[in-house]
């Protein structure tokens, strides 16, 4: 509230409350401004049809019914069908992103334990994104992208997997480890698998099943390093 004083003749100090913006019939969507906005209403409302029916099950009517708004004004910003699934593609994989990488700590060849608290913290924060946000996991990770997409959201998605890719590298330069990109594969294989089961009520994915999973994955990718490596850094330092 604000506090306003008169002072004018006699009269005392007056406190005024201040009146609070409303926020009735304005949905609060996770991650998105709280505004009343078209092109965020149709995006947030593409997500949800394009995770629940695929892209070739979707008609354009369908999102605007969804978004509540008429398909002239869907047209207005999207221009075409194939424009919107990929604008929503690049919104949620953007999202993505950041809840995998930002401040994710280097992999380090040479240390082991490292290397396991890296993939662990990589393996709960791409639950915590699939928990907070299963229509975008669901859309990004359960369906195939690949004839519709545009060179924008490609290179979307090589900014995504590249900083994985070099990790796994390091990683694997240490020991005795599956191809980079095998084990990337069998790794998102494991987890989309297991938010798949979930979601079809075949087994009840909670913190502590998550963790367990996650462990039997690091186990099934960990390089294998021989007990006589040592570190060549260690070893310039003590010669110097």
């Amino acid at each position: 509230m604000n506090v306003h004083s008169n002072k004018a003749g006699r009269g005392a100090a007056k406190v005024l409350p201040t009146k609070k913006p409303t926020t009735a019939g304005v949905k609060l969507v996770r991650g998105r401004p709280l505004v009343d906005d078209k092109r965020r209403r149709i995006l947030d409302a593409a997500l949800a049809v394009f995770a629940a029916r695929g892209y070739h099950g979707t008609a354009v009517p369908e999102v605007a019914e969804a978004a509540k708004v008429s398909t002239g004004t869907l047209y207005h910003y999207f221009a075409a069908k194939e424009q919107l699934v990929n604008e929503v593609y690049r919104d949620a994989k953007t999202r993505l992103r950041a809840a995998l990488l930002d401040d994710l700590p280097a992999v380090d060849p040479y240390q082991l334990d490292q290397g396991r608290a890296w993939f662990t913290a990589l393996w709960q924060r791409l639950g915590a994104f699939a928990a907070a946000e299963p229509d975008a996991f669901r859309f990004l990770e359960m369906q195939d992208h690949a004839p519709y997409l545009d060179a924008e959201s490609r290179q979307l998605e090589l900014s995504v997997l590249a900083p994985l890719f070099m990790a796994g590298q390091r990683l694997a330069s240490g020991g005795d480890a599956p191809p980079v990109d095998v084990a990337i594969a069998l790794l998102w294989g494991a987890f989309v698998g297991l938010v798949k089961a979930s979601r079809l009520g075949y087994l009840t994915l909670d913190e502590r099943s998550l963790e367990r999973a996650g462990a039997a994955c690091w186990r099934m990718i960990a390089p294998q390093l021989p007990r006589a490596k040592t570190d060549p850094r260690s070893q310039r330092t003590s010669k110097g």
